[in-house]
C-alpha cells in the first residue's frame, strides 16, 4: 500500500475512534482508555439493616457496626436495675438484637436466648453473659449493651416537704441536696427528726438527720450520700 493509502487509512481509523468515543460519552456509557484495564466490578450483597458490606475483586468483605443513638451517660458504679431500658445489639446478627426493659424479676427476654438475668450486673457484665449464651447459636458473636434510660435509681422523699415523691438519683447526692431538690421543708416540719431509711443486708436500717444542725455546718457525718432505694422521711 502506498504512503498516501496508509495515511488515509490512519485518518479514517482515528475519525471512527473519535466518533465512537463521542457517542459513548453522550449515552453515559463508561469509556475505558486504550491500553487501560477496566476497573474491578463491585457488588453489594444482601445485608442486615444497620450494616454495610461491599465485595470487590481482591478486597475482603467487611461490615460496619450499626449507629447507636439515645445512649444515656451512666453514673459511676452503675448496675442495671428493675425498669431500666436497654438495647442489646449484635453487629452482624441484627435479627437477634432487641430493645428490652428489665422486668420486676430482674430478667430480660432476648430472641433465641429467652430469659437472661440483668438486674445487679454492670452493662459490661451483661454483655459478656449475653455473648456467652449467644455463642451456642452464633460463631464469635459481637454484642453491645446500650443503656437507653435509667429508671431504677430512685430515692423517695416523704412527709413535710414542698414536693414529695420519687426522684432519680443520677449523680452523687447528699441528704441536704435531695431535700433542696424536693423544694425544702414545710413550715411545720420537725427538722430535727428526719430519718433516712436504707435497706442493708436484707433489713431496713434508719439513719438520723438533724436538718438544723447540719445546715449550720455541724454533725456533717449525718449528711450521708444517698443510695438507690433510700427513703427520706420528714415528719
Amino acid at each position: 500500500m502506498s504512503r498516501m493509502g496508509l495515511s488515509t487509512a490512519s485518518a479514517i481509523a482515528l475519525a471512527v475512534a473519535a466518533a465512537t468515543a463521542t457517542v459513548l460519552a453522550q449515552t453515559g456509557t463508561p469509556v475505558t482508555p486504550v491500553g487501560a484495564e477496566a476497573p474491578p466490578s463491585v457488588t453489594v450483597d444482601s445485608i442486615a439493616p444497620g450494616s454495610t458490606k461491599a465485595t470487590a475483586a481482591g478486597v475482603p468483605t467487611a461490615s460496619a457496626p450499626p449507629t447507636v443513638t439515645g445512649e444515656v451517660k451512666t453514673p459511676a458504679n452503675y448496675v442495671i436495675g428493675i425498669a431500666d431500658d436497654l438495647e442489646v445489639i449484635y453487629w452482624q446478627e441484627m435479627n437477634m438484637s432487641a430493645a428490652v426493659t428489665v422486668r420486676p424479676d430482674g430478667n430480660i427476654s432476648l430472641p433465641l436466648l429467652n430469659d437472661i438475668q440483668a438486674a445487679g450486673l454492670t452493662p459490661e457484665e451483661l454483655r459478656v453473659q449475653v455473648a456467652r449464651a449467644a455463642s451456642k447459636f452464633v460463631e464469635d458473636p459481637t454484642v453491645s449493651v446500650v443503656v437507653k434510660a435509667i429508671k431504677s435509681r430512685k430515692v423517695f422523699v416523704m412527709g413535710q416537704v414542698a414536693k414529695p415523691g420519687p426522684y432519680l438519683l443520677m449523680d452523687s447526692t447528699s441528704v441536704l441536696q435531695m431535700l433542696a431538690t424536693a423544694g425544702g421543708l414545710n413550715e411545720y416540719a420537725k427538722s430535727e427528726k428526719i430519718t433516712i431509711v436504707r435497706r442493708e443486708n436484707g433489713k431496713e436500717t434508719p439513719h438520723k438527720f438533724n436538718y438544723k444542725t447540719v445546715s449550720e455546718g455541724k454533725s456533717l457525718q449525718q449528711n450521708i450520700e444517698l443510695k438507690p432505694g433510700d427513703t427520706i422521711i420528714v415528719p
